[in-house]
């Protein structure tokens, strides 16, 4: 009998870690905050071409024209030699961030990895002789991190059969090699560089969490469905954005914007700069207080942030985006508990007015550039934010100045309170519950030197 219950257990575990292993998207959905990383031959140039400044910033081969045979020698002066993804993981690890999306490949076609289906890439063309995306599987997995890939599907600037149709028909297609539009056939790229490719990534390098898909243009619902039936073949636990095309995504994406693109599961992708891939005429970067802000805004909402950087050609990160993601852990380290694993609370806000100034690039497609565009909102004035979990209820004062906070949306919901706190803050946070509002003091210190002005406050309710 005691053996017999003993098995029982034994298969109730295994039951609940199957289970627990066949909801990936639960898990995508509590991690929250992932690196982006735009790693590509345009980073080798930096921003410059031919002795002037690239229009387009990494898709700079389109926008000037340049034939595959003449943007190929770019490779020939790649060496990054100080490419290190034990470091690279390392400071995503830091940066309180949970996955990493590296780019396998992009538009221009030429692959980062060593592609078996295609010598295009980086081991047979470069002077670097290595696959990034072999060492940074290993780095993940040391420090627990979800790798994850991102592939451009219904662009490829270096195959003869990719037409496109965005924003007018051919509008991102290369002409100047391929001038035949109508005698491209997707399908025939499909078979020759895609699935083969995507066979490659999913079985060389471990388990990858997403595949992250890139501009589907005029991929067939057919191809779709043949595309994710391949992953799930592959691997049953790696997602697929929506842009795989065709509804088959599971989850959407809001580029260069915090507004929810899902009810359901959605991700933020967001430069910290101008533009994706590294370029030396970038100047305007965003503050690590506005990184946190637009964190705690796209959690607030249910969704993840992905935070893009573009490392140089040399293989380092730029100084300016190091300095930012060690500020954001900085951060991290005293608020992740509100981060990770939250919900939406009852409300996003204290203050539910709309601001229109958040736009998505999925709006105005005929009025906006797809390279370098950031539809992001650049006020900054103080706010309250709120998130969930289980019996907590998460504050975000965001920007916050002034050590008197007056709450009216948590009473409104009648909750029951039998502690509050500021997180990384010892001493005592006082407050009031009146039938309108709960009023708080914040400790008279809660300001902390170079601290990022945003505050949590911990709720506990009964």
């Amino acid at each position: 009998m005691k053996k017999k219950y003993l098995f029982a257990l034994l298969m109730i575990g295994l039951a609940a870690n199957l289970f627990a292993q066949a909801n990936p998207l639960d898990q995508f959905k509590a991690d929250k905050f992932g690196l982006f990383l735009h790693w590509g031959l345009y980073a080798q140039t930096a921003g410059d071409w031919k002795g002037h400044k690239v229009k387009g910033g990494e898709h700079f081969m389109l926008y000037e024209r340049i034939p595959v045979q003449e943007y190929g020698t770019i490779a020939s002066q790649f060496n990054p030699v100080n490419f290190d993804a034990d470091r690279w993981v390392k400071q995503a690890k830091e940066t309180g961030m949970k996955y990493i999306v590296f780019t396998a490949k992009h538009h221009d076609g030429f692959a980062m990895y060593n592609s078996a289906s295609s010598d295009y890439n980086i081991v047979k063309r470069s002077l670097f002789k290595r696959d990034p995306i072999a060492e940074l599987a290993k780095a993940c997995k040391k420090y627990k991190i979800t790798l994850c890939l991102y592939y451009s599907l219904g662009r490829d600037w270096q195959d003869p059969d990719v037409p496109t149709n965005w924003p007018v028909k051919a509008g991102r297609s290369n002409t100047w090699d391929y001038p035949n539009e109508d005698a491209k056939v997707f399908s025939r790229y499909f078979e020759r560089k895609v699935k083969p490719q995507i066979t490659e990534l999913l079985t060389h390098y471990g388990p990858i969490g997403v595949l992250w898909f890139d501009t589907p243009e005029l991929i067939s619902k057919k191809e779709s469905a043949e595309l994710k039936a391949l992953v799930n073949k592959l691997q049953p636990n790696c997602l697929v954005n929506n842009r795989i095309g065709n509804g088959y995504g599971d989850f959407s994406i809001s580029e260069q914007s915090l507004t929810p693109s899902s009810k359901k599961a959605w991700e933020s992708c967001l430069t910290i700069g101008q533009n994706w891939g590294y370029n030396r005429h970038d100047s305007l970067w965003k503050s690590p207080e506005v990184l946190v802000r637009h964190l705690v805004e796209v959690v607030a909402n249910g969704g993840n942030l992905l935070l893009n950087v573009g490392p140089k050609g040399d293989g380092n990160f730029p100084d300016w985006a190091t300095e930012r993601l060690k500020a954001v852990g900085k951060w991290m380290d005293v608020n992740h508990q509100a981060i990770y694993e939250s919900q939406p609370w009852l409300v996003v806000k204290e203050d539910m007015t709309i601001v229109k100034e958040n736009i998505p690039i999925e709006e105005g497609k005929n009025t906006i550039k797809d390279a370098v565009f950031d539809g992001t909102p650049k006020n900054i004035t103080p706010d309250v934010y709120y998130t969930a979990k289980d019996k907590t209820v998460y504050v975000f004062l965001r920007s916050w100045q002034t050590g008197e906070v007056t709450l009216k949306q948590i009473n409104k919901k009648n909750l029951s309170i039998k502690d509050i706190e500021l997180l990384g803050n010892k001493n005592q946070v006082r407050w009031r519950i009146t039938d309108q509002q709960l009023d708080l003091n914040l400790p008279v210190d809660f300001k902390k030197g170079d601290q990022i002005p945003i505050y949590v406050l911990k709720i506990t309710t009964n």
